[in-house]
Order: C-alpha cells, then structure tokens, then sequence
C-alpha cells in the first residue's frame, strides 16, 4: 500500500497540474463558471450511471450525505470557482497560483487545533521550502504578472478559492474522509453544481462556443481531472495526514510550467527551475 501511495502521489500532481493547459485551452469559448457548471454536469451524469450499474453504496444517513456535499462544495465549486473567476477579474494567473500556494502552510497551522495531527520542524521547514520554490517559479515564468494594474478586488475570489481547498481538504479528513468515489461524485459535484449554477445566472451570460478546443478541454476535464484526480485526492486524504496531502499542490505550478514550456512554447528563466527543484525538496521534506 505505502508503494501504491507513491505511484498515486505524482500521477495526482501531473493531473491536476493539466488544469491550466484545459483552461488556457476552453476558456476562450465560454465564461468560466459556465465552463465548470458544464463539468460538473456531465460528471454527475457518469458517475451516477458508473453507481448505479456497478450497484455502489449510499450514504446511510442524511448526516453523511451533508458531509460529503459541504466538502465536495468547498473543494470544487469554491476552490475552482474563485480561481476562475479572479483571473476572469484581471488578477494575474501567477499571483492567483502564489494566493492559493499558501494552502500547504495554512492547512498546517489548523491541521493541529481541528484533526489533532502534529507538524513537525522537518515538516515546517519543508513547507517554507515549498512555499519559497513556488514563488520564485510563478514570478519567473515568461509573464510574471506580479506588477502592473489590476483591480484589488480581484484578490478577493482568490482568497475564497485558498480558504475553499483548505476547509475543504480539513472538512473532508475531519467528517467523511471514507466513502465509495463513485456514489461521492454524485453528491460532491451535484451540490457544487446547485451553487455554480445560482452564481452563474447572477453574473454571467451563460454562453457557451461548442467548438472543437472546447470540447477537447471539457473532456479531459471531466475524466482525467474531475473523475481521476479528485478520486485519487479522495484516495490521498483517506489515507495520508492532511499535511502530506496539501504539501504536494507545491509541485502543481512547477510542473504546470513545465507543460506550458513544452506545449505552448512558454519560457522558463534560471530561477524558475531553482524554485521548481527547491518545491521539489521542501514536499520530499513534508513527506518524509
């Protein structure tokens, strides 16, 4: 199992990290919290059906089914719905990822008084470590994107989005960290789907360009990220501490960057690959 935990480990961090070449590539075609409602969707749709023929189970009570939506409402609709939307705002994409980057070390800090898990020095050291690596790789890429105007207000969405993955991740180890990935989709990404929906009809005009790059964004989004990756992140914090968990969204901008680089031709400068390696170093120290 501890080897199974490994292999789980990276192929999360690759998928999750292919979340910004499926915006970068659908985001053109549709406002985003269409976009994420339209994901939300269809994911239900197959989930259901995946429960249904392969007879999951339920939750056995109400109590059950409250935990698993409030977890799935805060990591998905909030999480995903905030970074979003801030970058729809004018917020740098860069200074978006530096925002939610404080996820590892805020969850630290609550880790202790809500789960009762102790942080070791090794483990702060590695998640300042961590932290520092990902700031020198958002501010240098080949836009930055730290300077410049761009309205304050903007941060706000963000900071919702750190504060949704964070309770989320805290929630779900704390009230429902087991339950079946199939019959859990439905429920997480139901609920998320209800608030996506409320929001989207209040500020958005609900358009949608079926072209081909959307359609090929929207289906890796829906398998790969939300179907494969939320079920391995389900399968990690069942598993693992809520430090080690949260310490590998370290290695997304990195490893994001370097899909970039590959795919769109997006440079990466000197310092850029220091803080990919020094990121590298401070979650292999967290999860020592």
């Amino acid at each position: 199992m501890l080897l199974l935990e490994r292999l789980l480990a990276p192929l999360f961090v690759f998928l999750w990290s292919t979340g910004f070449i499926g915006a970068k590539l659908g985001l053109p075609y549709a406002g985003p919290l269409s976009f994420l409602l339209t994901r939300y969707a269809l994911v239900v749709v197959l989930m259901l059906a995946a429960a249904l023929i392969f007879r999951a189970p339920w939750p056995r009570d109400r109590r059950a089914v409250l935990h698993i939506a409030v977890a799935g409402v805060l990591i998905q609709a909030t999480y995903l719905g905030g970074v979003f939307m801030s970058i729809k705002a004018g917020l740098p994409a860069a200074l978006s990822a530096l925002v939610v980057g404080l996820q590892p070390v805020i969850t630290a800090l609550a880790s202790g008084w809500l789960l009762g898990e102790r942080v070791t020095r090794q483990q702060w050291l590695g998640l300042l470590l961590g932290f520092c690596g990902v700031a020198l790789v958002v501010t240098h890429s080949r836009t930055p994107g730290l300077g410049g105007n761009w309205p304050m207000l903007a941060l706000l969405p963000a900071i919702v989005a750190l504060a949704g993955i964070t309770l989320g991740t805290l929630y779900q180890k704390r009230f429902c960290p087991s339950f079946d990935l199939r019959s859990g989709a439905v429920i997480q990404f139901g609920a998320s789907a209800v608030l996506t929906l409320a929001v989207a009809l209040a500020i958005e005009p609900m358009h949608i360009e079926w072209s081909g790059p959307f359609i090929f964004a929207l289906g890796w989004n829906v398998i790969m990220l939300s179907v494969v990756a939320i079920s391995l992140l389900n399968v990690l914090i069942r598993r693992g501490r809520a430090v080690k968990v949260t310490s590998l969204f370290y290695l997304t901008p990195p490893t994001t960057a370097l899909l970039a680089w590959l795919m769109f031709d997006e440079t990466l400068q000197a310092l850029a690959l220091l803080g990919m390696a020094l990121a590298a170093f401070g979650v292999w120290l967290s999860r020592r």
